[in-house]
């Protein structure tokens, strides 16, 4: 029973510095300004809570076009990190080499997590129409991803169901990162 505590309780803080590294480097790709004069809400936050990790990384690593790779090593860092923990408390039974592989496979499962609950989010908010800044920022980041489906799939009714059709594509993308992590740990 420790040992689950210990393991929800490791997942729960490294997953918040990994889904926060990913969230950086998602909106620095897609040109949201962080700072907190330009009223994001969450820049504060993110700064607070990567900067430790990301600014030193930076020194070192450059980025790629206008990818972040300071955020996203440091999102695959922190993965690794967790996965030798977790490995040391199952008592460090199996391949070592195995871990930085499973580390990979939970950072793009916890992208595929982020981008569903952005989408969630952004369709209820979309139905109350809110005045938040977050609707704003949310428009922001899930519009480019709806984008290349709205123009398959039509209104039907009034109705925008892009969202729903993303939604079915990142749970698809979810079962096939479980089909292909399960083929290379079985």
């Amino acid at each position: 029973m420790l040992n689950q505590i210990i393991t929800l309780v490791l997942q729960v803080a490294f997953g918040l510095v990994v889904g926060t590294c990913l969230v950086r480097l998602y909106m620095q790709y897609q040109r949201v300004a962080l700072s907190a004069r330009s009223g994001n809400p969450l820049g504060p936050f993110i700064f607070a809570l990567t900067d430790w990790l990301v600014l030193p990384l930076r020194r070192v690593i450059v980025p790629f076009g206008r990818w972040d790779m300071a955020s996203l090593i440091g999102a695959y860092l922190m993965e690794l990190a967790l996965f030798a923990l977790l490995w040391l408390l199952a008592g460090a039974h199996g391949s070592v080499g195995l871990i930085a592989v499973a580390a990979a496979f939970g950072v793009l499962r916890l992208a595929v997590s982020g981008l569903t609950g952005m989408v969630m989010v952004y369709a209820v908010l979309s139905w109350v129409r809110s005045d938040s800044p977050m609707t704003g920022l949310l428009e922001r980041l899930v519009a480019p991803l709806l984008g290349p489906i709205r123009r398959f799939v039509p209104l039907v009714g009034g109705l925008d169901l892009s969202p729903l059709v993303l939604l079915v594509l990142l749970q698809v993308a979810g079962i096939v990162l479980d089909t292909m992590q399960t083929s290379v740990f079985a």
